[in-house]
């Protein structure tokens, strides 16, 4: 399943970062701009001065800046790697509505954004009567083709686990956590407790309640992203699967 961008890149490269939204590039043709940064992460491994991105132009003159920065280069520069965290969500609406997820094949998709315990969940999946509520998470930190969640700390993310859990352990909802690695060159997931041990702490605890954790990659590509293979997530103790 392949999901075109809706406008055109412009190739760039990476001068610095003012603050955790903004970033400023120098395009091809020397003109510098200042960029959107979707993603709030640390990206501190890919995010070098130097290093090859690629902006869009927004017509939006309400926009603060009219560029936002949608992928770049990885580590090795072997792959590409996006920058947006609204992407994922696009491409696995789409996935769940084809059912493109093995892992979630059997469920049928309901909605987006769904409110339910004094939060709202990306997707409300059915299957027969039984329902799921599904969390998605962007991941773009990898290191010797292991992809690591959080790269930096998240004290939402641990707040919408720990709500998980809670629903789980009232057994009305099936619930799980689906990771989406922004990048096609690793082949599992783990968590970061090098970074967040709060966060890993409360994934670990969400999943021997029955809270299934889940991943898929992305092949990013100049013209749009595939969706790629579904990964193992690496726990200490994973109890939490589809049934």
């Amino acid at each position: 399943m392949f999901m075109p961008y809706r406008d055109q890149l412009y190739k760039a490269t990476f001068i610095d970062r003012p603050n955790r939204f903004i970033i400023r590039a120098k395009k091809e043709d020397g003109k510098t701009v200042i960029a959107h940064l979707p993603d709030p992460g640390r990206l501190i491994e890919l995010l070098i001065p130097g290093r090859e991105i690629w902006v869009r132009y927004v017509d939006n003159p309400k926009r603060k800046t009219q560029w936002s920065a949608v992928l770049c280069e990885s580590e090795d520069a072997c792959v590409y790697v996006s920058l947006d965290t609204t992407f994922p969500n696009r491409l696995i609406a789409q996935a769940l509505k084809e059912k493109r997820i093995e892992a979630l094949k059997k469920y049928n998709y309901v909605r987006a954004e769904y409110p339910f315990a004094g939060a709202r969940w990306d997707f409300l999946l059915e299957n027969k009567g039984q329902s799921l509520l599904l969390e998605v998470k962007s991941v773009t930190l990898a290191e010797d083709g292991i992809a690591y969640f959080p790269d930096a700390v998240t004290a939402r993310g641990r707040k919408h686990v720990e709500t998980l859990t809670d629903i789980q352990i009232e057994g009305n909802y099936d619930t799980a956590v689906l990771f989406v690695v922004q990048r096609g060159d690793v082949t599992s997931v783990r968590l970061a407790t090098h970074i967040d041990p709060a966060f890993s702490s409360a994934l670990q605890e969400a999943a021997d309640t029955g809270v299934a954790t889940l991943a898929v990659t992305t092949d990013v590509r100049l013209e749009g992203v595939k969706l790629g293979q579904e990964l193992p997530v690496q726990l200490n103790n994973q109890k939490g699967s589809i049934k």
